[in-house]
């Protein structure tokens, strides 16, 4: 008999752990029903980016009063039109045509620069079908002006908006750059987040010296960045044991997906794996969760969850400080 590799995240019955994260492969129907048909649980859809929406429309209203100034008389001729091409709109066809066409749970992700706007496209892609939002805060706290208690209190007053705005499941994607990690996921929840995605990757610009410009680069994860949410995820478990956590980057095999799940995961996200190998990796992962599970004799996922949290192993220093004396004293020279 085959495991039971059921979860439940956000309150959705998962067929698999494993839920594809926002990526181009995310952003079609081809590659969509080719993701749920390798096997993943889940898929979310490419980030909603509130600045692109208003760039848009922007250039948008530039070329039509351009025009409209030149030639007013011909603003006569022609009918009021839907521009269905426009990013939110195109973001809602791909929402509505996907909740349609999968069977699994199709989850939006938003990321917004104004309490208006994160509660407006949240309440968007409910309407359209969204088994859940995810709330993606990408955001560079820059302004020296702005306190860590600012920066934080701005976050949780958000996360309450738009919890308050929808009747969905709302999941919190955070970065690890806070100065008290557990209590500002603790104060998340308690602003009525189900769950936390940990975590959410910054990419770094880069300088080019030929241009003098500030270039973006696009580095995707290694296997080794598993580790830094690994360590989260088997912290917080213990303190919140009733909220949905979801394990994201660096996982790019099944054996990082069971690393999660020991950790306390209730869902795994990957994105490299599936954009440099494409939808059947997540059918290799399927695959080799299930001959671990069943080589140790496991009934199901659940039995697994959260056996290797921090508060469930002998050693609980191994997640904090116990492990910067081990790592140092295990180096040894190149020969």
């Amino acid at each position: 008999m085959m495991v039971d590799i059921t979860t439940q995240y956000l309150g959705l019955t998962l067929r698999t752990p494993i839920v594809a994260s926002p990526s181009p492969r995310t952003g079609n129907i081809a590659d969509l029903v080719a993701l749920e048909q390798a096997g993943v649980g889940a898929v979310v859809l490419p980030s909603l980016f509130e600045e692109d929406l208003e760039a848009e429309s922007l250039t948008l209203y530039e070329r039509h009063e351009k025009g409209a100034f030149t030639n007013p008389e011909a603003a006569d001729y022609f009918p009021d039109l839907t521009y269905s091409h426009l990013g939110l709109e195109r973001h809602m066809t791909l929402l509505r045509d996907a909740v349609q066409e999968l069977a699994i749970p199709v989850i939006g992700s938003i990321n917004g620069r104004t309490p208006g706007g994160w509660v407006e496209y949240a309440q968007t892609m409910a309407d359209a079908g969204a088994a859940a939002v995810e709330l993606n805060m990408y955001d560079v706290a820059a302004d020296p002006s702005r306190t860590a208690s600012d920066v934080e209190a701005e976050y949780i007053k958000l996360v309450t908006e738009v919890v308050d705005a929808v009747d969905v499941p709302v999941s919190v994607k955070l970065s690890p750059y806070f100065t008290s990690f557990a209590n500002f996921a603790r104060h998340v929840v308690g602003a009525g987040a189900q769950g936390l995605v940990l975590f959410n990757r910054f990419y770094q610009p880069d300088l080019d010296l030929d241009t003098l410009d500030v270039t973006p680069r696009l580095e995707l994860s290694h296997p080794s960045e598993v580790r830094l949410p690994l360590r989260w995820i088997a912290i917080l478990r213990r303190h919140l044991p009733h909220t949905s956590l979801a394990l994201t980057s660096g996982v790019h095999s099944g054996q990082d997906v069971l690393k999660a799940l020991l950790a306390g995961s209730d869902a795994v996200m990957t994105t490299t794996a599936v954009l440099n190998t494409g939808p059947e990796i997540v059918r290799t992962m399927v695959d080799e969760m299930q001959a671990w599970l069943t080589d140790r004799e496991y009934d199901s996922v659940t039995q697994l969850q959260g056996s290797m949290a921090q508060h469930a192993t002998s050693d609980p220093g191994a997640y904090e400080r116990a492990q910067y004396q081990q790592v140092l004293a295990s180096w040894r020279p190149v020969s």
